[in-house]
């Protein structure tokens, strides 16, 4: 426990110490970022608009035209005031509001008033915000997603402009551009970085007067794209989400590229190929992307539109060795398992303890799921849903696989980065007449156990049963003393599940709402019915339930398990 304790430091202080250089490089070059709004280099002109493919309300804009906006659970009617001059009800609501995504839903109603009101906006926001600071609104991933947002609907914005809002818009999209590099420059890191390159990049390709920008933006994104996108198609965050938002803001840019007479960059076309088999991985039977590292409610609208750029009958991964997924199908059955290490510091932010845990849908049914992640409105519930408590898989001590650096002080420098977790995840794969066999260890539980635990799944080719064994075995240096720790195997339930009891508690049958039944076995131990709860019900939070097998490593060092179809009546 010592040695794990010292390490834990370690990690921790190497992580502090370089987010401690990020910011003191931040704050040092602040002057130059104030220069930025003396020195813009604007483009002379806009020549292309990239189709945005999210979703759109038109109704949004009748709410926006009287006055009401409503993003990130908060709803502020402006009583006829810009709304760039009220004081946010929280920094959420504000960066909603100044990221400029809602500009959609007023495109999407199509009408003189809506354009006007666009513009009118547009404009408020540049005279109200428009210098480059340290508020939210220039944070890099809000002006990116801005700049994002003005290039796509600037035929709504510039429709019967004036020629000085014109020059005024071209100036501003000049500043997000200094910005913006600046940041890159400062060493901006994670997803946001890529976020920006995307941005630079669209903005160079549809501007004219920027061909250094063009150029440089579209280097820069080429190698984040290198680095952040994985030869599976996964992102090195480990959260299907990001895979979605990026192919959002990719698939628009390709076709710019087209537009424009210019080369994509191989490292473009090549992530957009990788990613839509991989967002296929993740897709259970019911349609939504399975629960894992940061992933929440599934958005079925965005889902449909991004796989209609795939072939529609291209075939889902089974095996994701770089992302660290596995994937079964069965008939019917459809699981997928997270089989992978923890991610870097610095992509580990929304990344949870979930390691072997699994999701499983039969039909369009969930059985087995995780927690999932909940929304922006509930983050003090993010860390117990990063939890490994909160995923289908087993616990020791009630301690997670990973240790995070979560609390006020620390969220300041790392906001919620792993500092220890699994680093090493074997997997085996196996198919033949008897069915698919997953075989699968990881190591994070061996700095403070000396343990390893290793999950061995058999699916059944017709997708009727699935066998399982979950043990604990001895790490290569195990820490002495061990021997009597507690450890708890779950299962959790969709809500839809209900679970009724055998008598003598070895037993749980569990009846879908479509009428079918299941039957969990655990080979004579016993499996208690818990509390639990599932953040990613498109309706919000709902409560659920787990099967939990409770065990002591002196007594039991594995749990098997047996989960069968049960004949219909």
């Amino acid at each position: 426990m010592a040695q794990s304790s010292v390490a834990d430091r370690v990690s921790l202080a190497r992580l502090i110490a370089g987010a401690g250089w990020g910011r003191m490089r931040r704050t040092l070059s602040w002057p130059f970022r104030s220069l930025a709004n003396l020195h813009v280099r604007a483009p002379e002109r806009l020549v292309i608009a990239p189709q945005d493919i999210r979703t759109a309300d038109p109704t949004v804009a009748a709410d926006i035209y009287a006055g009401y906006y409503s993003f990130s659970g908060k709803v502020v009617n402006t009583h006829g005031a810009s709304p760039f001059e009220l004081v946010p009800p929280s920094p959420l609501w504000a960066a909603s509001l100044e990221s400029f995504g809602w500009l959609r839903h007023l495109r999407a109603a199509d009408t003189a008033l809506a354009r006007e009101n666009a513009r009118v906006l547009v404009d408020d926001w540049i005279t109200q915000c428009g210098r480059a600071g340290d508020e939210v609104g220039w944070e890099p991933r809000v002006a990116a997603r801005r700049l994002l947002a003005w290039v796509s609907q600037s035929p709504l914005i510039l429709d019967r402009a004036d020629r000085p809002f014109y020059r005024r818009f071209m100036r501003s999209l000049g500043l997000h551009a200094a910005v913006l590099q600046q940041a890159l420059n400062e060493g901006l890191e994670g997803e946001n970085r890529l976020l920006v390159c995307l941005a630079l990049a669209q903005l160079g390709l549809c501007c004219e007067g920027l061909p250094k920008l063009q150029r440089r933006a579209t280097r820069w994104l080429a190698d984040e794209l290198g680095r952040q996108v994985l030869g599976d198609g996964g992102h090195l965050g480990r959260n299907p989400q990001v895979l979605v938002d990026l192919l959002l803001d990719l698939l628009p840019l390709r076709q710019a590229y087209a537009v424009r007479g210019v080369d994509a960059p191989p490292q473009i076309l090549n992530s957009i190929d990788r990613i839509l088999p991989m967002l296929r991985m993740f897709r259970l039977g019911d349609g939504s992307l399975a629960l894992f590292n940061g992933m929440g409610a599934t958005a079925p609208h965005v889902l449909a539109t991004l796989l209609a750029h795939d072939d529609a009958r291209a075939a889902a991964q089974m095996n994701a060795p770089y992302s660290g997924y596995q994937r079964i199908e069965a008939e019917e059955l459809v699981l997928v398992m997270d089989a992978g290490a923890c991610p870097q510091p610095e992509f580990s932010d929304k990344a949870h303890a979930g390691c072997l845990s699994f999701e499983l849908t039969t039909g369009i049914q969930k059985l087995i799921v995780n927690c999932g992640a909940p929304d922006e409105l509930r983050a003090g519930m993010r860390d117990a849903a990063r939890a490994t408590a909160a995923h289908s898989t087993l616990t020791i001590a009630d301690t997670s696989s990973c240790r995070f650096a979560t609390g006020p002080g620390f969220n300041r420098w790392l906001e919620g980065r792993i500092v220890a977790g699994p680093q090493s995840v074997a997997v085996t794969r196996k198919e033949d007449q008897e069915g698919i066999r997953l075989e699968a260890r990881h190591d994070g539980y061996a700095r403070r156990f000396g343990l390893l635990h290793e999950r061995i799944l058999l699916v059944s080719p017709d997708g009727s049963w699935i066998e399982g064994q979950d043990a604990l075995l001895a790490a290569p240096q195990r820490v002495p003393g061990t021997g009597a720790v507690e450890y708890a195997v779950r299962f959790h339930l969709h809500p839809l599940v209900q679970a009724i009891r055998s008598e003598d508690e070895t037993a749980v049958q569990l009846l879908l709402p479509d009428g079918s039944a299941w039957l969990f076995r655990a080979d004579g131990s016993a499996i208690s019915i818990e509390e639990s709860i599932y953040f990613a019900a498109p309706e919000g939070i709902r409560g659920s339930e787990q099967l939990v097998i409770h065990a002591n490593l002196r007594d039991q060092a594995a749990v098997h398990w047996l989960l069968e179809r049960l004949p219909q009546a």
